[in-house]
């Protein structure tokens, strides 16, 4: 899970982690009474979405008075930002924040982040600051630092002093820095955070480290235990199909294609993707309805599916185990009854109770293709949505 800048700093002062002094604003007036309040002389307006790369994208802007802020919060609020991360569909803004701007003389790169090889935390520290990341990799992987943490998560201090001094950081800089990564990974530790990045880490005119940036991701497993940062998510970022999937309490991840898929595991799904895109088609989700599904979740997957306009069709690939053949395809007459399916429709079943399953169907009346193995069902549904 994601969240936004804003919400990442609230984060960071509460663990003792230096952050610039910002307030939020959802309306113009909100963001000029905001800009008033922190008393300049130079403001930086930032557009909250769940995506990097907002400065180019035209959403950060540096004001020098209150009517660009004002000038800023207007062009800002309400536009699509479309970034590297959004994809072209870009992000409509709805917030954003209002930050005193800092005398930056030097800009880091740092971060606290699951290496999932190796199975603990590594700290990542780079000189080159608020660039992408992944740039610094791919064209100066020299100029990026890096060090594991035991299994137990221990830090050690002199771990992050190797990290910043080889950033270039004198000796009272370094002790800052040390102390910031320390509260980094108790962050990390505490939250279940599967990345914690500053970009950028500034050095003040004044010698000082100040997070300029806060970004922070979360492993959505171990959000049962942390109410407060499921508190966090934002609806506005999610997408609309992905959020009534959530709701209902299926697996769903929409994607660019125009097949639909349901499918019972998750490695069975991915298979199918596969399979689909070797037929020549492309997959307009991922929708594991899993072993614990019921009738009702079975149909209401369907309905999401079906109500995204991009999906010519859809293929249900069913291996019966936990999950019935016969809730499932029961699942499928109500909610082709519900919605009056009119949709190409391929679907391969077996396992559990798949007879009654097929005869739940047939009954049914529904107008679909059946197919005996994946590989027949993927060349089914791409020549008829092709």
């Amino acid at each position: 899970m994601n969240i936004h800048e804003y919400q990442a700093k609230e984060l960071f002062r509460s663990f003792g982690i230096p952050v610039s002094d910002g307030r939020l604003a959802q309306t113009v007036d909100e963001a000029v009474a905001a800009a008033s309040e922190l008393e300049g002389p130079v403001w930086v307006v930032k557009a909250q979405v769940h995506a990097g790369g907002r400065g180019k994208a035209g959403g950060v802007k540096v004001c020098k008075n209150i009517d660009e802020v004002r000038k800023a919060a207007q062009a800002i609020l309400g536009m699509t930002l479309v970034t590297r991360q959004t994809g072209p569909a870009g992000k409509k803004v709805h917030k954003v924040l209002v930050e005193r701007g800092t005398n930056i003389a030097r800009e880091l790169y740092l971060a606290v982040v699951l290496d999932r090889s190796a199975g603990c935390l590594s700290i990542m520290a780079s000189p080159c600051g608020g660039m992408d990341i992944e740039a610094v990799a791919a064209e100066t992987p020299d100029r990026i630092f890096i060090t594991k943490l035991d299994g137990s998560h221990n830090f050690w201090p002199w771990q992050a002093r190797e990290l910043f001094f080889g950033c270039g950081l004198d000796a009272r800089q370094t002790n800052q820095g040390v102390a910031i990564v320390r509260q980094l990974v108790a962050l990390a530790v505490a939250k279940d955070c599967t990345m914690v990045e500053i970009n950028p880490l500034a050095v003040t005119d004044e010698g000082k480290l100040v997070a300029v940036d806060a970004k922070v991701n979360f492993d959505e497993n171990g959000l049962a235990r942390h109410p407060d940062i499921r508190a966090l998510d934002d609806p506005d970022e999610c997408d609309p199909y992905e959020l009534k999937a959530r709701e209902v309490g299926v697996n769903y991840i929409h994607l660019d294609g125009y097949v639909g898929t349901m499918v019972n595991g998750a490695g069975l799904a991915m298979a199918t993707m596969d399979a689909i895109k070797q037929a020549g088609a492309e997959p307009a989700n991922f929708f594991d309805a899993g072993g614990g599904a019921n009738e009702d979740m079975v149909a209401s997957g369907f309905e999401i599916m079906l109500s995204d306009p991009r999906v010519r069709g859809i293929l249900i690939n069913i291996f019966g185990g936990i999950l019935r053949c016969d809730i499932v395809a029961q699942g499928i007459v109500n909610a082709a009854q519900k919605t009056g399916l009119t949709l190409p429709l391929v679907i391969r079943m077996e396992g559990t109770n798949v007879e009654e399953g097929r005869r739940i169907l047939r009954e049914a009346g529904l107008n679909y293709q059946e197919a005996r193995s994946m590989g027949e069902a993927a060349s089914l549904i791409a020549r008829v949505t092709a």
